[in-house]
Order: structure tokens, then sequence, then C-alpha cells
């Protein structure tokens, strides 16, 4: 339950402490004395959206501080999930700078907002004005059967498989659209790769056949040169190897005399070899190089081939060739790989989907079940609130579209008269109706929730006497076992509260300032006995606000 909040900064607020009992709280005040600021102030603990706009003093940061008592309401998971300290009594804090930034703190430990927002619907409701619009709404309606049918964990279940059946749906529609964009470049991809497959294409060729190609086409002067070359080393009656065959016949024919000859003669006796050997390896040459022009012809096609294929692509090696070629056959094996894919992908979607329908049944079959009871119970409360024929209609309507909440739809209807039709709650329920139905379901639910707070802003409107004062004894009721917090202007509901806040203006400093205190049983006597008359209370007003307090 809500024990304490502080408020710094926000709006018509420098500074406030509020403490809260359990039970029933009552708060009043005048039109414009800062209720909603209050409340505003309570939503950002809830988790709503920060505005700068709303800092009091635009130079110096908000802050918001409420303490709650969580003994009783089994949220050690939570913390534990969420890596949190836990503290019986845990504090929520919202910071708001200048800039507009805002900040969040469990129990002093910094949080995103979605844990913020996670924690704070476990620990209070706060239904503002607005918010009973809401009963128009289908998942508000949802909501309603939901928390009497008790099947949360099915729920939890089913909102999981839904979210990723989603995403794999998403995904499988993804896959065809890349696979029929694929299967367009598919005969374009396969023909260059074709291509590039007929050519053969290995590192280091191109330059052998380019090689190979200028030798042939020069056959005949190659052959020249190189016949020219072994004759003049071996050939005719004057070549180089008899010149220097005599050179060392001269000069082994006097190395006797002198060492160093000796040496010279070795050294001619080496290049004698050497040239001999050039000159075998010339002729050899000679006779191996062949004219081809068949083979000129296929070593031109090869050639004229990657030629055509580098000018193509826009390359200049064979190197880079193969590089496309690879990049090719990964895109052909992406186009297969994309079919498994797909095909995978059906599979866990139908599985999924499956599962989906059997949940769906389950709980639209728990759903059909509490309706009833929810009928009977809300009309016996509205009867309660002087609406004797009054009912409402939960219309069940299945469906073969799996959604967020299931494959079935939840109307509500609404008659206000005996013999009136049944309406959309938009079509027939005057605002007055509308409150006391909220009321009721929200009475209802609270019994079926550990929801420790409850907040109620003026949900007595359209609502006065004896009908409020029944709408004062519901919320007595629902406070014996949760804590209620109640805005009203009505002094039959004001009566019934353990507890009285009272809110006021007041100015200083040349400004106005929001202020709120607890009042004592005479002042609640005279706060009571203003709502019952105009200008000063009279002794009638008093008299009656005193047998108020007293019921």
């Amino acid at each position: 339950m809500l024990k304490h909040i502080s408020i710094q900064n926000y709006a018509l607020i420098d500074r406030l402490d509020v403490d809260f009992s359990d039970g029933l709280t009552i708060i009043t005040g005048e039109t414009g004395a800062g209720k909603t600021i209050l409340l505003g102030a309570l939503g950002l603990i809830a988790g709503n959206r920060a505005d700068s706009q709303a800092l009091q003093d635009k130079t110096k940061k908000c802050i918001v501080e409420a303490s709650f008592n969580i003994k009783d309401y089994s949220l050690k998971n939570f913390f534990w999930t969420n890596e949190l300290d836990y503290e019986v009594e845990t504090s929520i804090r919202r910071e708001i700078t200048p800039e507009g930034k805002s900040r969040a703190f469990i129990n002093d430990t910094p949080v995103t907002l979605v844990q913020l927002k996670s924690l704070a619907e476990r620990l209070v409701d706060i239904h503002s004005q607005h918010q009973t619009l809401t009963l128009n709404g289908s998942e508000f309606q949802l909501s309603v059967v939901d928390t009497y049918a008790s099947h949360t964990e099915i729920l939890k279940d089913y909102s999981t498989q839904y979210k990723q059946y989603k995403m794999l749906d998403k995904a499988l529609n993804e896959l065809i659209a890349k696979e029929a964009q694929a299967r367009k470049d598919l005969d374009y991809f396969q023909f260059q790769f074709n291509e590039m497959e007929e050519a053969n294409l290995k590192p280091g060729k191109q330059q052998e056949q380019e090689q190979e190609l200028e030798t042939l086409n020069n056959t005949e002067d190659i052959k020249h040169n190189l016949s020219n070359a072994a004759i003049g080393l071996n050939g005719g009656e004057q070549n180089l190897i008899s010149s220097l065959n005599e050179i060392k016949a001269l000069l082994t024919n006097i190395a006797k005399f002198k060492p160093e000859i000796n040496e010279l003669s070795s050294r001619l006796t080496s290049s004698y070899i050497e040239l001999k050997d050039i000159s075998n390896e010339l002729e050899s040459l000679e006779q191996n190089i062949v004219y081809d022009p068949k083979r000129i012809e296929t070593l031109t096609i090869q050639l004229d081939i990657i030629y055509r294929l580098q000018q193509k692509h826009q390359v200049k090696t064979v190197e880079q060739l193969i590089s496309i070629k690879n990049e090719l056959s990964n895109k052909l094996l992406e186009f297969s790989s994309l079919e498994t894919e797909i095909e995978k992908t059906k599979k866990e979607l139908s599985t999924i989907q499956k599962n989906l329908i059997a949940l769906a049944k389950k709980i639209a079959t728990n759903r059909k079940k509490v309706i009833p009871k929810i009928e009977k119970e809300t009309a016996t409360l509205l009867s309660s609130l002087s609406m004797p024929n009054a009912q409402l209609k939960i219309e069940h309507i299945d469906t073969d579209a799996l959604g967020p909440n299931g494959s079935d739809k939840i109307i509500f209807l609404f008659s206000a008269n005996k013999g009136s039709d049944f309406k959309e709650l938009n079509k027939v329920a005057s605002g007055g109706e509308l409150s006391r139905l909220m009321l009721s379901i929200k009475s209802l639910i609270a019994q079926l929730t550990a929801l420790p707070t409850i907040i109620f802003d003026e949900i007595d409107t359209g609502v006065s006497g004896d009908v409020a004062d029944k709408v004062g004894s519901i919320m007595n009721s629902m406070a014996k076992s949760i804590q209620v917090i109640t805005i009203t202007h009505l002094p039959q509901i004001a009566s019934k509260g353990q507890s009285h806040l009272f809110v006021y203006k007041e100015d200083k400093n040349n400004k106005t300032y929001s202020n709120i205190k607890k009042l004592s049983v005479e002042e609640r006597i005279q706060e009571i006995a203003k709502m019952l008359s105009t200008g000063t209370p009279t002794a009638a007003a008093i008299s009656n606000a005193i047998e108020l307090l007293k019921n």
C-alpha cells in the first residue's frame, strides 16, 4: 500500500509531504486547489510521461518519491528478475530536469521506465476522470473478463507465443520477398557463373597463355636466333668452343712452368664445359619450338574469352574474375538456402499456430464460463446504486483470426432501464451511469486481484444524494481489503473515509502554491459542512455533517 509521497517543484507544489493510511482516504478541496496536480505527481510514479513544463521553478529539477509497503504482495520475484534490492518499504522516485530529461529509481537504483511501470502497475491503479471512457475499450473489457477467469498463466503463455508467431510471420514474408527477388536474378546469375565456369579460370593461367602465344607468334624469329647462337658456339669451322679449346691446349703446354697458368687453364676448362652445355640447350630449344597454328587459334580464343569477361566485369586480372565467380556461386547457394529456410520457417510457424489455436480455445472457454457471473454481480451492485433495472450484457464472439489476446472478442452492452434494448456503452449510458458501472466493475475486480491501492479521481461524476451515499459505501467496502484513495466533491462520499486530506492554495512571496493537510475531526465537520452548503456553513449544515460522519 502507498505509505508516503514527497513532491518537490511540481506544478503549483513547491514542496509537499503526504502520509497515507490504509482503508479509505478522502481528498477534497476547492476547484483548482491542486487535487489533480497531486494525481499527476502520482502518475509520474506510475510511469506516465514526464514534461519539463510541469516544473514550478524552471531552474530546478522536479522530484517525486513515493514509498510503498509491499510485504504481502509476492513481489520478491520481480526484484530478483530485475536485479534490484528487495525492501519491505520500497521507494519509487522520478526526477525531471529543467531540460526535460527524466530518470527513474527503485530503492535508489536507476531503472528503465519499463521496469518502473512494471512495478507500479502491481502497486497502484489510478482511475482518472477520463478513464471511465475506457469502459468502451475492447482491451479493458477483455481485462475485466480475464480477471474473473483467473487464467493469467495461459494468457502469458499465449502472449509469448503470439509475439514469436508474429516475428516468424514477419520473417517468413521477408524471406518470401527476398526469394522472389532472387528468383528474378537467378537466371542472370547462373548465366554469368556458367560463363566463368566454361572459361576454366585458374590463377596465373592468363600470364602463361599470353607467354605461350607470344612465343608461337614469333616462332620463326626465335628459331632463327637460337640456331645462329648455337652455330656461333659450336658450329662451322670457326666457332667459339673450338677457339676456346685451342686456347686451353696452349695454356696446358706451359702450365708446368707456372702455377698461375694451371689455375687459368682450369677456369678455361670450366667455361668450355658451360658453353658446351649452353650450346646443347640452344639446339634443343630450337628443335622443340614448333610453329602450331591450331594451338595459336586455341590460345587466342581462350584469351579472348578472358579479355571479354574482364571488360564485362570491369576488372584486370583472372584472380578478380575468380572472386566474382565465387560471389556468384554464393548467391546461387543463398537462393537454395532461402528455399530451405522458408520451409523451415513455415514448419515453425505452423507448429506455433497450432499451439496458439489450442490456447485461444482454452482462453475463450474460460471467458465464456465467467460471463454469467460478471453479469449477475454487476447487476447486483448497480441495483445497490439505485439502478435496479440496469444490466450489463457481455457478448462473446468467436473468430478464426488469432489476435494479441486470443481469437475471440468481448463487447460490453448496457441497458439502464427495463425493456430497453442492449446497446454499446457509448451509445446508451450517461456520464453518471458510466461512473456507477465503472465503480461496480472496479469493486468486483479489486476483490480478485492483489492490487494494494486504487485511486479514484471523481468517479462520482453525475451522481448525488442517496446514490452518492451508496457510492461511498461501496468504496468503504472495497477499503476493507485494499487501500482506496478518492478525490471527491460530494459530502456523502467525503464522510465515509477513515482519513481526510484537504488540498488548498496559499500565496507566498508573490506566488501561489498548492498544499495539503490532514483534517482533524472538527476540521472534517467544517469541510463537509461547507460541501453541504454555500458560503459560511450554517448550523443545519454542521449538524448534517456530524450525522454523516456518524454513519
